[in-house]
């Protein structure tokens, strides 16, 4: 098991923002946050990557401790995509090889350059990739957060919204891309994600979230009508569609 989160509790004052959070995630493993607004996904995203210290419990990747790593060492372990970001001043290429960082002591190697480039051209930004980052596009944007935090190589990538800017097109080229590279290289992902649909064809594990707690988690299963009236207070129909389940509003 690569990720283990047990008894996970973060608050900014004495009422907890979220309390008993507790999950696994292992190799392949695409697990999906989701739930109304406000109910702490993104939270629970920062707590993982100790942007904020948890009041109590334990988050251990490949059985270590992420609250004892020291920056270098955590950045080895989380990649982390958050919904805003901005790198000014450099070029596309640039900002996407800043994913390198953690393995670089003073120069920058061929292995690093190939690593970068092989994966702007997966993800389709080798036509911008001279292109300073402040004038692209809101969406390809976010591709190149995307593009910064495979190129870490992380154990664990943590993606906060990470379809959120783009179009149809995209959002299907970046999940199956994170798909094939979590699955092709033995890490996990967790991400927050406001489209069930999008999320039951790429995903395999869920969360659903309800007032700062896991209200159901599971597989697919747990994306049925009653767990979504109960956590949304919305009456769906949940169909199959070519073997992968559809939540359609009544």
């Amino acid at each position: 098991m690569i990720l283990r989160v047990n008894g996970v509790e973060f608050g900014y004052g004495d009422e907890p923002t979220i309390a008993d959070i507790g999950f696994e995630a292992g190799e392949g493993d695409l697990v999906s946050i989701v739930g109304p607004n406000g109910v702490g996904k993104t939270t629970l995203l920062k707590c993982l990557n100790r942007v904020h210290r948890l009041s109590s419990g334990t988050v251990m990747v490949n059985g270590d401790d992420a609250m004892d790593l020291d920056r270098r060492e955590l950045a080895k372990r989380f990649g982390y995509v958050p919904q805003r970001a901005h790198t000014s001043g450099s070029t596309v290429f640039e900002a996407v090889l800043l994913g390198r960082r953690p393995y670089v002591d003073w120069d920058v190697s061929e292995r690093d350059l190939r690593l970068t480039g092989r994966v702007i051209r997966m993800l389709g930004l080798e036509g911008i990739s001279q292109k300073h980052v402040d004038s692209i596009s809101g969406g390809e944007y976010q591709l190149v957060q995307i593009a910064r935090a495979i190129v870490q190589q992380p154990r664990v990538m943590l993606l906060d919204e990470p379809t959120s800017n783009l179009d149809l097109s995209n959002q299907h080229r970046i999940m199956g891309a994170i798909s094939h590279i979590v699955r092709e290289n033995g890490m996990c992902a967790v991400m927050t994600n406001h489209d069930l649909n999008l999320s039951l064809r790429y995903c395999n594990r869920f969360i659903m979230m309800k007032g700062g707690r896991i209200h159901a988690a599971g597989g697919r299963e747990v994306i049925n009508p009653g767990n979504i009236h109960e956590v949304y207070g919305l009456e769906v129909y949940v169909e199959e569609m070519n073997g992968i389940p559809l939540v359609i509003p009544k």
